[in-house]
């Protein structure tokens, strides 16, 4: 059906109401953005002091017991998204888990899940959700998230019955040219070469360490702590990535609204044109008619 003048303004209109929405959301997702990158950055000097704790209490009690190599359970928390308008973020993330766990097979797993639909998306995969959390609205929201994850971890360790766990995270986060990347990172059993690494690390200071608190409690806090920041910056990695996921999607919808913009304003002149052509057709026609007839007698 051909279409009328009248017609290609309105989608003209329509689609540059789309564009202006499209132009919203990816100005938005730079602006969500960047809360969360400084509170990685800030939990990650937080993250280091930390460290420097345990390092600490290494150079002052010397080498820990080994852990036993007998995992009982394995606890992977997962980092979804429920905001949307990012594509299939949640169900790459959730592929990449069921490969990670289809590769070390024998092990009972425990997985936590940040985000309704990426409970979703891990049932697709065949997994059994224990609890779902609800992800960080804002940055205020980070802080509470990592401290229910720490206190859902604590309920769990002790329901082992002493026994051995392993506890994973698996997020997106920002790789080289702060593309994303998707990662399963182990935080316990704590990695031995980390341990090796602080315990003959040198103290620089000429203050040797000291502490007064029971060595096993003093210990335990610097694992809660060391498991609250890993939690945090996952948080805040998580919803970075999502948020540059969100903005390259909608860079694709607006160049593909820009394209149909163009189309719609190509057929605009072009259809403008053919009826001033056809109106400047209608005049001359006219005229000439006019000059063929013979004046009246």
């Amino acid at each position: 059906m051909a279409q009328t003048l009248e017609t290609l303004v309105r989608r003209t209109a329509s689609i540059q109401g789309i564009r202006s929405v499209v132009h919203t959301m990816k100005t938005l997702s730079v602006i969500n953005a960047a809360p969360y990158e400084h509170a990685a950055l800030a939990i990650e000097a937080y993250h280091q002091t930390v460290l420097d704790g345990l390092h600490a209490f290494l150079s002052g009690s010397g080498p820990l017991d080994a852990a036993s190599s007998d995992i009982a359970r394995r606890v992977i928390v997962v980092f979804g998204s429920d905001h949307g308008l990012c594509g299939n973020y949640n169900e790459v993330i959730a592929a990449h888990v069921r490969q990670h766990v289809d590769n070390d097979p024998g092990v009972a797993t425990t997985v936590l899940c940040i985000g309704a639909q990426m409970a979703d998306a891990l049932q697709d995969q065949g997994f059994d959700v224990e609890d779902t959390f609800f992800p960080a609205a804002s940055v205020d929201g980070l802080e509470r998230l990592a401290n229910l994850l720490t206190g859902r971890l604590d309920e769990i360790r002790r329901a082992s019955h002493a026994q051995e766990i392993a506890v994973s995270l698996a997020y997106s986060a920002r790789g080289e040219a702060d593309a994303p990347a998707l990662r399963i990172a182990a935080l316990l059993p704590l990695d031995p070469s980390l341990l090796h690494d602080l315990r003959t690390k040198p103290w620089v200071s000429r203050s040797l360490p000291y502490y007064s608190m029971p060595p096993a409690d003093l210990f335990r806090a610097l694992i809660r702590n060391h498991l609250f920041a890993s939690l945090f910056r996952a948080a805040a990695e998580a919803m970075v990535t999502e948020n540059a996921a969100r903005l390259a999607l909608m860079q694709q919808a607006e160049q593909s609204v820009d394209d149909r913009l163009e189309e719609l304003k190509s057929d605009t002149r072009t259809l403008r044109q053919t009826e001033i052509t056809t109106e400047l057709l209608d005049v001359i026609i006219g005229f000439e008619a006019l000059k063929k007839k013979k004046p009246a007698s």
